[in-house]
């Protein structure tokens, strides 16, 4: 018989321990909001698999398109003979997507890729190298995603050197203390001190940090950025990798602040499972790297493009937006009355749009100083208890809820007791 223990060791003999797995549970099966481990017990999953799976485990429309796909074909390569779900993907997406004008849309397969890509186009539409990101964010773990990631350990711990020419600013988060004032005054030290405006291609934010905390961008520094970009000749990214398909109540975040970026990174949630990821833009910016200087093999593979079809048609058809707005609300509401619960470990920095939320673990009741080691505590708690739970934040203090927004109502209020369990102050839940 297969069993957890036998994997775990074979898992370790196999594959190098570079790649972390935060539970010791192999999935056999799944189903929308539930996954059942190879020896049968099952788990509530509230990390949709680091929030790709906003419509779910096999949702029955993405697995319906992707069976027609199949019997059709899986690969062609995009550059040798080309597939109409590509390109009907890229016109939704265009349509969809904050960008001021005519938009065009590039296909990719990780969210990395396509963040490398967001930079190639800036760079090749400005004519410079420069890049500005902020600390926190995370943007992947290839070489420049790596870079313009704000954080060194675990992600660029013995890497190095990385590449050139990217810049780090402070992430405005009211509970460290930071400030946009504080933000945008590091810019222009920036542009004094290291590199002149004129010679940066790109900035690059997350509308709300994905990695980094949860921690949402305030309006008004993405209201600052964009004239500074408009200004200054500077491409504008949001990295949506994590945000993007509707987890915080708009197809992408940037819409709550009203802010049109030049680039828009998609991935995760896009294609339902399948990997897929896309750099949405502005079409004159999109069309400056010649033929041939963009692309990939698997890119948009024709399998995750029905998928991804698929999975705009349920937004649509099960008002997700809507739904995860009063998901986020229903949570929210119930994370608010524990801070008052003397027999739940003290918890506080409640934060998130729509369906995207997190706090942390507190050292003390009303304080502000966090309880790392307390988080961890937690985590190992809820996945005891059958909880699919996963940590965020600079120093690991945060608990983040990616549950999928097709949660049917009992299995999220079963998934709310068994953290409510696992936040027990004396641990026994």
């Amino acid at each position: 018989m297969t069993d957890n223990a036998s994997l775990l060791q074979r898992r370790n003999a196999a594959i190098p321990r570079g790649v972390g797995t935060a539970m010791t549970a192999f999935a056999d099966r799944a189903e929308n909001a539930e996954l059942w481990d190879v020896e049968g017990r099952r788990y509530v999953d509230f990390a949709g698999g680091i929030a790709v799976l906003n419509v779910g485990h096999r949702h029955p429309k993405v697995m319906a398109a992707v069976r027609d796909q199949l019997e059709r074909f899986t690969h062609t390569a995009f550059q040798v003979n080309a597939y109409e779900s590509y390109v009907a993907l890229a016109e939704r997406l265009n349509a969809l997507a904050p960008i001021d004008g005519p938009a065009k849309t590039i296909l990719f397969s990780t969210g990395a890729e396509a963040v490398e890509n967001a930079i190639k186009i800036a760079r090749a539409a400005t004519g410079r190298h420069a890049v500005v990101a902020f600390g926190g964010g995370f943007h992947g773990r290839s070489f420049m995603a790596m870079a313009l990631t704000g954080k060194t350990a675990p992600y660029k711990k013995g890497f190095g050197p990385l590449p050139g020419g990217v810049y780090h600013l402070p992430f405005p988060v009211a509970h460290a203390g930071i400030d946009v004032a504080r933000s945008l005054q590091a810019l222009h030290d920036l542009f004094k001190a290291d590199v002149s405006a004129e010679e940066i291609a790109a900035i690059i934010v997350e509308p709300v940090q994905g990695e980094g905390g949860f921690n949402a961008a305030p309006p008004e520094l993405l209201q600052a950025l964009r004239g500074i970009a408009d200004a200054h000749g500077i491409v504008l990214i949001a990295d949506e990798v994590q945000t993007g398909i509707g987890r915080t109540g708009r197809m992408f975040a940037m819409e709550h602040s009203g802010v049109k970026p030049d680039l828009i990174v998609t991935a995760k949630s896009l294609g339902g499972g399948l990997p897929l990821s896309g750099v949405i833009g502005r079409a004159a910016l999109m069309d400056a790297p010649a033929p041939g200087g963009l692309g990939g093999t698997y890119a948009g593979s024709p399998l995750a493009c029905a998928a991804a079809l698929a999975v705009l048609d349920v937004f649509e058809e099960e008002r997700l937006l809507d739904r995860a707005d009063a998901l986020g609300a229903r949570v929210v509401a119930r994370l608010d009355a524990w801070t008052q619960r003397g027999d739940l470990r003290p918890i506080g920095h409640i934060r998130g749009l729509g369906a995207m939320i997190a706090f942390d673990l507190l050292r003390e009741r009303g304080g502000v100083e966090v309880d790392p080691a307390a988080t961890q505590a937690v985590l190992k708690r809820a996945h005891a208890l059958g909880l699919i739970l996963l940590g965020c934040g600079g120093q690991g203090e945060a608990i983040r809820l990616l549950f999928p927004l097709t949660i049917p109502d009992a299995v999220l209020d079963e998934g709310m007791a068994l953290l409510e369990q696992a936040l027990a102050a004396d641990g026994a839940g």
